[in-house]
């Protein structure tokens, strides 16, 4: 197994109810470890840009107001086979159908406002974390 970096957004639901700390926690029981972490402001023009895989969908419009409406926080996770076990952690999109103990299906409000994004492969980590941060930002 490999030490990866994966890339994490608590979305504006977890900071809005400030859940910020709740969804750590579940992360880091989980054995992964947080080796950057930064809230922000996300602007229109960044939300467009990392969510320009969505574009055409019918969603993409409200994904970027959503994202825009509050903070983030963003991060850098870091662990043995991190991409997927970030995913396992994060649970469905759909926290209806998510497992139980997952961040989704503990803290998601709806499909919509799902509470966490993570990168879905080491590539796109690599890219979804440069967007964010600069190597002297994480600790790890």
């Amino acid at each position: 197994m490999a030490t990866e970096r994966t890339f994490s957004i608590l979305k504006p639901d977890v900071t809005a109810r400030n859940l910020t700390g709740a969804v750590n926690a579940v992360i880091e029981e989980a054995g992964l470890r947080i080796v950057a972490q930064r809230r922000i402001r996300m602007s229109d023009a960044q939300a467009k840009k990392f969510y320009e895989v969505h574009a055409e969908r019918p969603f993409y419009g409200e994904l970027v107001e959503f994202m825009t409406s509050g903070p983030v926080v963003v991060q850098v996770l870091e662990g043995e086979n991190a991409v997927a076990k970030y995913r396992e952690v994060m649970g469905a999109t759909n926290p209806a159908q998510a497992a139980d103990g997952t961040i989704r299906q503990k803290f998601a409000k709806s499909v919509g406002e799902n509470t966490v994004h993570g990168s879905d492969s080491l590539e796109n980590a690599g890219i979804e974390i440069k967007q964010f941060f600069d190597d002297k930002d994480i600790v790890g």
